[in-house]
């Protein structure tokens, strides 16, 4: 007879599947401890050969820094020795379990050495200890990584954009203008007169002078010996001095504001007076002295006769030219040779004219408040070579250029014999002091040949009186790309044309800086890459030291801008136009891969000077010593070795 007991108690059994769970939690918890303790051990082996890496890295690029140039196949100790203490402090002894390594019983983990291409290779060994995984019998693993370093010096070019205006003269700590007079010096090279405003002491402009070489001095004493460095200069003020450098690239004739002779108006006349004589020694007397212009007074004489029987009636009148200022071609093919010394076109003295290289520039677009860097006009494009006259540059020739009262033009004969402006008198146009607006201003007066009153007297005549007011400003010639020795960059700063004179135009120095370093643009070849060497790095140091400052009435690198509206198309927002042109080449130059350094002096920063500057790259300077700690910090960074992995 069956047990239906126990057979009921078993199938009841069989059938319960409760507390199943913790029995195959159980059956589990081995594999699962396992795969656990896989991805964590994995995850530390992961983590500290990253580490390792790093470590590595870091080891051999200092090695490479460190290396001494040499024959021999091994590495020094001194490279050895910064080898292993960089890569210690990025892997220190004993990290994350891994064994020490500063015992005698266990090597150093970390060996570096000198590779056939003159680079340095190294290799980090370690072992990970297995935390979760020692339960199941995993050993301590092993991790070995390589590293190299190809230390790749870069070459570097050095562009200085150096404000030079009549403000540099004087102390960092006062407003411009600061009441100092304006003398002359010799031009070198036998270029004639030039102009500057007298520095005071410890002016802004000696400032500079200390800055620029305490930049050089910086640079060699931080710098990889074998990398080459090149400098440029390009001073600026209303225009700059680069026309020497554009031989083939300038215009054969170029319009001026300038003036042409359209009659002549009588000084003074005699007569009649009579003579008994015959016929023939009458006719005699009629005639012109000179016989064609004016003499050297800018006068001439006719005479003019009758003869009735033996009587001859002479009359005499003494006249001067009738001048009509307005826009006058001219051709300038021999006035822009070096040294050249030329007849002066607009005067009847006997005047000469020789040109000093300072330039006016290409087409413009006159009143754009933006531009499209893709398609700039041809004075901002800083790679457009010259195909016809609208891209070739004209030459500065203040000789020839005259203001005049009625804008599009005006006839005038001055009201002594001397023809109004050979030599410009005080009285017709003269420079007035505009308090509210602290600066100078050209006022004319009101009638042809009347005073005004309201005028400084300057003691200078004809364009030296425009010089004197800052009104026209040839600087120093710049200076290409070269590489130079200390004693060359201080002797630039130096020389005797390195002079504070006129208007601030920032869109002029930044201009041709970025023309002068672009590797794309006209000097491409002296910014090109050294035979088998890598592109240099490229730098702008762009230093000011006041706001954005045209005029109206100046004769700057764009002419008069009240006659020839080349920038404003008679806009009265001149200041906001020329600051639009200014940052827009500043992005010009960053999109060429030219790293843009700005240094206000004396001047808070403003938002073009911040937006034209590479990012976190715009200083500010108050005083002489912060200058030079500017550019000293800016060429410690500029000397920073460039090492790729």
């Amino acid at each position: 007879m069956k047990n239906t007991g126990v057979a009921t108690f078993l199938g009841r059994l069989r059938r319960d599947v409760r507390g199943n769970t913790l029995a195959m939690m159980g059956a589990f918890l081995i594999p699962l401890a396992a795969f656990t303790g896989s991805a964590v051990d994995v995850g530390r082996m992961y983590l500290v050969k990253i580490r390792l890496q790093q470590a590595c890295d870091a080891g051999v690029l200092a090695g490479r820094r460190f290396m001494v140039e040499s024959t021999s196949t091994t590495l020094d100790s001194n490279a050895i020795t910064q080898a292993r203490a960089f890569f210690a402090s990025n892997f220190p002894s004993g990290i994350m379990g891994t064994p020490a390594y500063t015992n005698t019983t266990n090597p150093y983990p970390f060996i570096p050495t000198k590779t056939p291409e003159n680079q340095v290779a190294g290799t980090a060994t370690t072992q990970v200890p297995m935390t979760i995984m020692t339960m199941f019998g995993a050993p301590t693993q092993p991790l070995t990584v390589t590293c190299e370093a190809t230390f790749d010096i870069a070459d570097t070019d050095i562009m200085f954009v150096l404000d030079t205006t009549g403000s540099m003269a004087c102390l960092p700590t006062e407003a411009a203008p600061c009441g100092q007079p304006v003398s002359t010096y010799q031009r070198p090279g036998g270029l004639g007169t030039g102009y500057f405003t007298v520095e005071k002491a410890n002016s802004r402009l000696s400032g500079l002078r200390s800055a620029v070489v305490s930049f050089y001095d910086t640079m060699a004493a931080n710098i990889d010996a074998r990398t080459t460095v090149r400098y440029g200069f390009v001073p600026y003020s209303s225009t700059v001095n680069v026309g020497f450098e554009l031989t083939g690239w300038l215009v054969g004739q170029a319009q001026y504001q300038s003036r042409e002779i359209v009659g002549e108006a009588v000084v003074s006349s005699s007569g009649p007076t009579t003579f008994q004589e015959g016929n023939g020694p009458c006719m005699r007397r009629a005639g012109r002295d000179p016989e064609e212009g004016f003499n050297t007074d800018g006068l001439a004489t006719e005479t003019t006769v009758t003869w009735d029987r033996s009587q001859c009636t002479m009359t005499q009148k003494t006249v001067k030219p009738k001048w009509r200022y307005k826009p006058v071609t001219y051709n300038v093919s021999q006035y822009i040779g070096k040294g050249n010394v030329v007849d002066d076109p607009s005067k009847i003295t006997g005047a000469t004219s020789r040109w000093q290289g300072c330039i006016e520039e290409r087409r413009t677009t006159a009143g754009a408040t933006s531009f499209d860097t893709s398609s700039l006009p041809p004075d901002l494009d800083p790679d457009l070579r010259p195909s016809n006259d609208d891209t070739r540059w004209r030459p500065m020739w203040p000789d020839v250029t005259y203001y005049r009262k009625d804008k599009p033009e005006e006839d005038f004969t001055g009201t002594s014999t001397t023809p109004y402006s050979d030599f410009l008198p005080v009285t017709r146009v003269g420079f007035y002091y505009n308090n509210n607006e602290n600066r100078y201003e050209l006022r004319y007066p009101t009638n042809a040949g009347e005073a005004y009153t309201n005028i400084t007297p300057w003691a200078a005549t004809g364009w030296d009186l425009n010089v004197q007011g800052g009104y026209y400003a040839c600087g120093k010639p710049v200076h290409r790309l070269a590489p130079l020795s200390r004693q060359q960059v201080a002797d630039y700063v130096n020389a005797t044309d390195f002079r504070a004179q006129g208007g601030t135009y920032h869109d002029v120095g930044m201009i041709w800086g970025t023309r002068l370093i672009s590797p794309t643009g006209l000097f491409a070849t002296d910014t090109a890459a050294h035979p088998g060497r890598k592109p240099p790095n490229r730098y702008i140091v762009f230093m000011t030291d006041g706001e954005m400052s045209p005029s109206r009435n100046s004769y700057t690198m764009y002419g008069i801008e009240d006659y020839d509206q080349r920038i404003g198309g008679g806009s009265t927002n001149l200041k906001e136009l020329h600051n639009e042109r200014f940052t827009t080449v500043c992005s010009a130059a960053k999109e060429r891969g030219i790293t843009v350094f700005v240094v206000s002096f004396g001047q808070v920063l403003n938002n073009e000077l911040i937006a034209c500057a590479s990012q976190g790259q715009a200083y500010y300077a108050r005083d002489n010593a912060a200058l030079t700690a500017a550019f000293q910090t800016i060429a410690k960074q500029v000397a920073l070795l460039r090492i790729s992995k």
